[in-house]
């Protein structure tokens, strides 16, 4: 039987005492895992104290986990490193890898993080200390649900003058991120529509929809983007498309396959289509082309776009341009939500757009991807893979299609340039039905990877062949 004097407990209460005795004895191993304690009338009448005090050791010794109880059986020492290596486990599982940024690859085709040289840090620390100066009231406020009005006002302006549209301030939403907006357009459009997304495209658009339980279906792209015969057979409500520049072909929707498009959206009062315009600034060649959104006169096309891809990988804002009769059901409906994104940034970039700064960072970035995506292609072009490549998509945005003639299966091919330290994302990867199309060709993605290696890059993918 277990045994403590009382003789010297000083300051603590009686169970107070037990218990840190108790639990002195079971860190020290002097009570083994498993072990038995005496019950709690037992342990009361050896020790000479009362039950109450005996049940109060118990129970504090049970909350903090040393101890459990089995109805009708009594109370056990618990084991306390397997506790402590199921509980390393789990936090090693959600901790997230704090890193450099970079992937491990000599060359990662399929990362989309910005590299830290080309952010305007020195602008935007001015922005900063110019917003903070001069908006302190204004940053304690909180802000409407669908954002400040500087940074609406900047971007509905910044749209009429580079991208043709005509938009209210009032009806651009600001969140924290496309995936938070498809959310919300969810809620505004109803879960007993049928959703549609492009195939091949963007997978976790799909897996967004499904996530909110919602019917999703994939429709087959051909040259000129989504076939209508597709959204008529399959009832579809809401088309999610990315038509001036589709993920990962590169398709550029031509203006006969919009009209079509909005032809079929304004049959019907549940028909709308999401614009999906991510990367439309940073078109390589030409002008950028015209949104759906500015030849729409039935109100049926949702404009998304997002400064990810202009600014950073990690700068999550986003925004999306209601039509009027869903704007007007979107502030009965869901006005009660708080803006997503903290005042701080939305001040800051309001600022960096109004004065300019976006504007020129554009034209900056389309240099700098310009001379990239030339320097890669000139290197593969001049090289032994010159004549067993197709190249396309190249003038849409930081990524092309390669097609590559050899005869290894794609999964060798991809096993083969892993191993050389060319991380790549392949076609068929992007379709719903990946065994459909396994043709080695591939999603280059250029924007993290430095171009005074492309010479080398191109030697390692020769090896591969």
């Amino acid at each position: 039987m277990i045994t403590y004097t009382f003789t010297n407990t000083g300051s603590d209460s009686l169970y107070e005492y037990l218990y840190k005795c108790i639990k002195n004895d079971i860190l020290q191993g002097n009570i083994r895992a498993g072990e038995k304690l005496p019950s709690k009338r037992t342990f009361a009448k050896n020790l000479g104290i009362s039950v109450i005090t005996v049940e109060n050791a118990y129970e504090q010794l049970i909350a903090e986990g040393y101890i459990y109880s089995i109805p009708k059986k009594g109370f056990y020492v618990t084991d306390l490193k397997k506790e402590v290596e199921t509980e390393k486990k789990t936090v090693t599982k959600e901790m997230v890898p704090i890193t450099g940024g970079e992937s491990g690859y000599f060359a990662d085709f399929t990362s989309n993080q910005t590299q830290s040289e080309l952010f305007p840090f020195t602008v935007w620390t001015r922005m900063i200390r110019e917003v903070l100066g001069e908006n302190q009231i204004q940053l304690m406020t909180n802000p409407p649900c669908g954002g400040i009005y500087p940074l609406r006002e900047a971007i509905a302006k910044y749209l009429k003058e580079f991208r043709g549209m005509t938009v209210l301030p009032e009806q651009i939403i600001i969140g924290a991120g496309t995936e938070y907006l498809y959310g919300l357009l969810i809620q505004l459009l109803g879960t007993d529509k049928i959703y549609a997304v492009e195939n091949p495209g963007y997978r976790k658009i799909a897996k967004i929809y499904r996530s909110w339980k919602v019917a999703c279906e994939y429709i087959d792209m051909d040259e000129e983007g989504v076939q209508i015969g597709e959204l008529q057979r399959k009832r579809v409500d809401i088309l999610h498309i990315s038509p001036s520049h589709h993920y990962p072909t590169g398709i550029v929707m031509p203006v006969s396959r919009r009209y079509e498009l909005l032809g079929w959206a304004s049959k019907s009062s549940r028909h709308y289509i999401i614009e999906d315009d991510y990367d439309s600034e940073l078109r390589l060649g030409g002008q950028p082309i015209p949104t759906m959104q500015s030849i729409d006169v039935s109100d049926r096309v949702i404009y998304m776009n997002t400064f990810t891809k202009t600014l950073a990988s990690t700068v999550r804002i986003s925004y999306m341009i209601l039509p009027p009769p869903l704007l007007e059901q979107f502030y009965e409906r869901l006005s009660f939500y708080s803006c997503s994104v903290s005042n701080f940034e939305q001040y800051t970039l309001g600022k960096f757009i109004e004065e300019g700064f976006f504007e020129k960072h554009i034209n900056r970035l389309r240099n700098h991807y310009h001379k990239k995506r030339d320097i890669l292609l000139g290197a593969i072009r001049e090289s032994r893979l010159g004549n067993l490549v197709h190249i396309s998509g190249e003038e849409a945005g930081v990524h092309f299609l390669m097609e590559i003639q050899t005869e290894k299966e794609e999964e060798e091919f991809l096993t083969s340039a892993q191993t050389q330290g060319i991380r790549l994302s392949p076609l068929s990867a992007h379709y719903h039905d990946q065994e459909a199309e396994r043709k080695n060709v591939y999603v280059m993605n250029y924007s993290s990877v430095h171009m005074e290696d492309a010479q080398e890059i191109v030697r390692r993918l020769e090896r591969c062949v």
